[in-house]
């Protein structure tokens, strides 16, 4: 993908303000938030289980030596 920069950024503003109207934009806002939020947890409890995998495997396998 490539970068945006802020020129895009703008023209990204100012087409949403345009369809959703001023005073949809915050609600649209909070909402995007919202989900990274909830997207980057997820993310994060996935990552966790996997190293607690690995760091069990680990320990398996030492064991068995």
């Amino acid at each position: 993908m490539p970068n945006i920069g802020v020129p895009g950024l703008i023209i990204i503003l100012v087409i949403a303000l345009i369809v959703f109207g001023p005073s949809k934009l915050p609600q649209l806002g909070k909402a995007v938030g919202q989900t990274l939020k909830e997207f980057k947890n997820s993310t994060k409890d996935i990552v966790d289980e996997v190293a607690d995998e690995f760091k069990l495997d680990d320990k398996e396998t030492k064991i068995k030596k």
